[in-house]
């Protein structure tokens, strides 16, 4: 995902948390006058072996009246980036020829925009469902050095120089790349947090705020091409962990009671992932690169199915918040895709960076339904 190997990391977040976190909420209603429009008909010119589409009204999307657009308006202008370049089932480039004609404050502009542009489709799973699970996913923020030092001193590695020419397939696992010294002299950053550095590495991507203030943005670079393990199952199976503990911050609070044991449990993944240094001219308030090749926006940007839903598109996204029945409705685009995001109705939601971020998305596992716009 960050980069075409973004398709391998970032959303394997969900792979960790799906099964292990409590707390699924009700799924949402269907906003008032839902209805189907006319036919029904699904879109001529795009398709999907794996989900289905069917024509509704704008009235049918519940919360579109009350969206604030103009937040969802500049990652939308991000999509139409990488969208105004692609030739392929759906024709970007008219409408977003006429964005450029909407003003980006002005949010019924902007919805007037997409109600003559686009054609709000509800999507089905094949099994013929209009709901599905909806995670989370965040970019790790932590504060760092480039140089060892008493505080700083769990590295993060960047691609080991060995490999660059020969690399084992597969690789050693983490405990045995830990002891070989294969990864001596390839450290590009250093952080105070094995497991904070853990979470980077299933997120596949990080910032790090060094000491003079400056952010190191890190990218994915590879991995050891191991399988994915929960270490958060691990702690599960031994009983050292509760399910309603299965989270980062519970993981994070196992951890600083159990100093020797730390080690053990990261070791029960095998999978070890590297890091590249980003360009340092990317603006350190927007996300990591997602498959489409552009910055993710904060809770506007989204991970799917691409054999569901084509890259770049806006989606009509409506669940709850984590551990909560306040609705979560808003217009998102498809800008990201991982492994674990598999299904018509699917998605891994952006909450963006830091702690905070970190905190909600670790907690977000809610039933949720889609809308996919296309162009008319």
């Amino acid at each position: 995902m960050i980069s075409k190997f973004k398709l391998v990391p970032l959303s394997v977040f969900a792979i960790l948390m799906t099964s292990l976190i409590a707390g699924c909420s009700t799924p949402p209603t269907r906003g008032t006058g839902y209805r189907s429009s006319g036919s029904g008909a699904s879109p001529s010119s795009y398709k999907s072996s794996i989900a289905s589409f069917s024509t509704v009204s704008w009235q049918a999307l519940p919360g579109w009246q009350d969206d604030d657009l103009s937040q969802a308006w500049p990652a939308w202008l991000k999509s139409c980036e990488a969208l105004h370049k692609k030739s392929g089932d759906v024709n970007w480039r008219s409408v977003c020829t006429q964005a450029g004609n909407v003003s980006s404050r002005d949010t019924q502009a902007i919805r007037t925009y997409f109600e003559n542009n686009f054609q709000a489709y509800e999507i089905r799973n094949s099994s013929g469902s209009d709901t599905g699970l909806i995670t989370g996913y965040y970019e790790p923020l932590m504060n760092g050095s480039q140089t060892r030092t008493s505080t700083y001193n769990v590295p993060l590695y960047g691609y080991p120089n060995a490999w660059r020419k020969s690399k084992p397939t597969p690789g050693p696992s983490r405990a045995e790349l830990m002891s070989s010294g294969v990864l001596q002299g390839s450290e590009i950053a250093w952080v105070q947090d094995p497991v904070a550095a853990a979470f980077m590495q299933i997120q596949g991507s990080g910032k790090i705020r060094l000491e003079d203030g400056r952010i190191l943005r890190l990218g994915f670079a590879g991995t050891n091409d191991q399988p994915f393990k929960s270490f958060a199952q691990w702690l599960l199976d031994r009983k050292e962990i509760t399910r309603s503990e299965a989270t980062m911050q519970g993981i994070s609070q196992w951890a600083k009671r159990n100093p020797g044991q730390v080690n053990e449990m990261l070791n029960a993944n095998p999978r070890f992932v590297f890091f590249k240094e980003l360009p340092s001219n990317v603006s350190a308030d927007l996300g990591p690169n997602g498959a489409l090749g552009v910055p993710l926006t904060a809770e506007r940007s989204i991970a799917v199915d691409l054999q569901a839903l084509p890259l770049g598109a806006p989606v009509f996204l409506a669940a709850t918040k984590p551990l909560s029945s306040q609705t979560l409705q808003k217009l998102v685009m498809a800008q990201d895709t991982g492994k674990a995001i598999v299904g018509g109705v699917r998605a891994d939601y952006y909450w963006g960076s830091g702690d905070a971020a970190g905190e909600i998305a670790g907690r977000m596992k809610q039933n949720g339904r889609m809308w996919l716009l296309l162009p008319r």
